[in-house]
């Protein structure tokens, strides 16, 4: 027996797939540019663009009474980890609430690579450096644009709405990671606090590393009061983050500095994306130890 398929059987095919897909991309979507928390949104004139930030205050919030900052990449990647860690601190007798905000990529432009790779290495990431001579010259990282948005916009504006303590944190994960060094080596008076968990550091033959140990060799006199940095790998990942980790304990061994304070860690047995869950309430223990001294 003959099936007679009509052009309304392809409408409505075509129109279920098209609501199917406008279903997935709306989950993905909520899932990626929506918190839990406060959503505030600000248009940027550093950037040119509007940007979302997500912001959890602590629970019982006072709004007299000031609180550390932690700022952290990648919105919602991890955000429920550190929900639990502050939660838990928060609840132990020597720890301190804190306000979190947290930064999430752009959803319809790729922005993770410009926002985070620092502007001396390609935002192409590649192992290797530059070729000699090198012709076609790829796009280098926007890093120091995204911290100026931080340092000239977002923290006016945080500082405005909330009264915060002199205690504040950056915090990143992997290209996030790279952006905390960056902001460590080029701006250190803007954080007394930095959590750079499985940072890439390895970009362009290692060009992060050599950035931050110059910065340790000649310039560590712009570490003017104490500051904290907390450094993790997973003992599984890829070798060259090893390696680039390596590089930088060396590098802090090397040259020790009386207002840098450092810990480091190695999560055996965590692959690249285990170690930030594994590595935020050490981080957080460090640094309140840190603070009290």
């Amino acid at each position: 027996m003959a099936i007679k398929i009509t052009k309304y059987y392809f409408i409505n095919l075509s129109l279920a797939v098209v609501i199917f897909a406008i279903g997935i991309l709306a989950i993905r979507y909520y899932n990626h540019y929506v918190s839990a928390y406060t959503d505030v949104t600000l248009n940027s004139s550093v950037l040119n663009e509007s940007r979302k930030v997500f912001i959890r205050l602590p629970a019982n919030y006072n709004p007299k009474r000031a609180y550390p900052l932690i700022i952290k990449t990648d919105g919602n990647f991890n955000l429920d980890t550190w929900d639990k860690a502050l939660t838990k601190q928060a609840k132990s007798e020597k720890g301190d609430k804190a306000i979190l905000v947290s930064i999430p990529n752009l959803f319809f432009t790729d922005t993770r690579n410009r926002d985070l790779v620092p502007p001396y290495a390609r935002q192409d990431v590649n192992t290797q450096a530059r070729p000699e001579g090198e012709t076609l010259i790829d796009r280098n990282g926007e890093a120091d644009k995204f911290l100026a948005f931080i340092e000239t916009e977002l923290l006016p504006y945080l500082s405005a709405k909330y009264k915060l303590s002199n205690n504040r944190v950056l915090s990143g994960f992997s290209a996030g990671g790279s952006f905390v060094l960056y902001t460590l080596h080029t701006k250190p008076e803007l954080f007394n606090g930095y959590f750079a968990f499985s940072p890439a550091a390895w970009y362009d033959d290692m060009t992060v590393v050599n950035n931050v140990e110059a910065f340790l060799t000649t310039q560590a006199n712009k570490i003017k009061s104490p500051t904290y940095l907390y450094l993790s790998v997973g003992g599984a990942e890829h070798p060259l983050m090893l390696k680039a980790f390596d590089n930088l304990e060396s590098a802090l061994t090397a040259n020790p500095n009386n207002n840098l304070v450092w810990q480091s860690a190695i999560n055996e047995g965590a692959e690249h994306s285990d170690n930030p869950t594994l590595s935020v309430s050490k981080a957080l223990a460090g640094f309140s130890k840190f603070i009290k001294k």
